[in-house]
């Protein structure tokens, strides 16, 4: 006797920026949010995180919650496995590329950090004199970290392997060099700011080959998903929302990110994200 057809149920994989997206205004995911994320895993959606910051940036802010799936970070160029425990690169720079970049630094004052591999995988940070408070806070912050090393950028070797470069600074100053990185190709800039200090904007910068939306679709096919929903509010989440089958943008993100959206739910900090996955998926 024949079985009877089985549909195969389709997957969806849902992806998350942090800072202004999932996390709350204390760059933490709230209680709510959290339950919200186990009621998603229990019923056996897959998710993950997407976002510009580093492995170690992020650490702190979704410590309230295991994601069990590959994450993303720095905008695709670093994943990391929780499971494994282990790292996947996409897309270095090298010293000699990002060489007028840090010129740039230089002229509007504020202080680059370069984030390299060494050969044994260990993560080393290199940054000229720290110019400013801003600059102090986040030497402080990777500082705290066991698995990186903060080093003189003159010991940077010219055949280092370099996954980003990250500053924070003054909005018209940040807007400055990623104007002027526009003349470099091989490089693509992000900035954005205010949600938590309006007078302090972050800017990472990495290889254009990497981005969110293009590492989603490489999990995308590795986890054998149907489609991918993505939420997001900034200017490196566009990527994401070109390529995805469905984006949404929180209410506090800038206009021209809800126009790309297409739809627009709750605040980042009223747990828009959280209330939203509630209700679509009955949690």
């Amino acid at each position: 006797m024949n079985k009877p057809y089985e549909r195969e149920v389709e997957m969806d994989l849902l992806a998350f920026d942090l800072d202004g997206t999932l996390l709350n205004q204390g760059q933490r995911l709230s209680d709510y949010t959290c339950d919200t994320l186990e009621r998603l895993k229990a019923a056996g959606i897959v998710y993950t995180v997407a976002t510009g910051r580093t492995h170690f940036a992020a650490k702190p802010c979704i410590a309230g919650h295991d994601f069990p799936h590959w994450q993303i970070f720095k905008n695709g160029v670093e994943w990391w496995n929780p499971n494994s425990q282990t790292y996947r690169h996409r897309n270095f720079l090298t010293p000699e590329l990002i060489s007028q970049t840090l010129l740039s630094f230089e002229m509007h004052e504020i202080t680059p950090f370069v984030f390299c591999l060494d050969e044994s995988g260990s993560h080393k940070v290199y940054h000229p004199t720290l110019k400013g408070s801003l600059s102090d806070h986040i030497a402080n912050e990777l500082g705290s970290h066991d698995q990186l090393s903060l080093h003189p950028i003159e010991e940077l070797d010219p055949h280092a392997v370099i996954t980003n470069i990250s500053a924070l600074g003054r909005p018209e100053l940040i807007e400055r060099i990623v104007i002027d990185s526009r003349e470099h190709k091989h490089i693509t800039a992000y900035s954005g700011g205010g949600i938590y200090n309006k007078d302090a904007y972050w800017l990472d910068i990495h290889h254009s080959g990497a981005c969110k939306g293009s590492s989603l679709m490489e999990l995308k096919e590795e986890l054998g998903a149907q489609r991918v929903i993505v939420f997001g509010d900034g200017d490196n989440d566009l990527t994401m929302f070109a390529m995805a089958d469905e984006a949404y943008a929180t209410d506090n993100a800038l206009e021209h990110i809800k126009k790309a959206a297409d739809h627009v739910i709750g605040h980042h900090d009223e747990d828009g994200v959280a209330r939203y996955l509630r209700e679509r998926y009955s949690l």
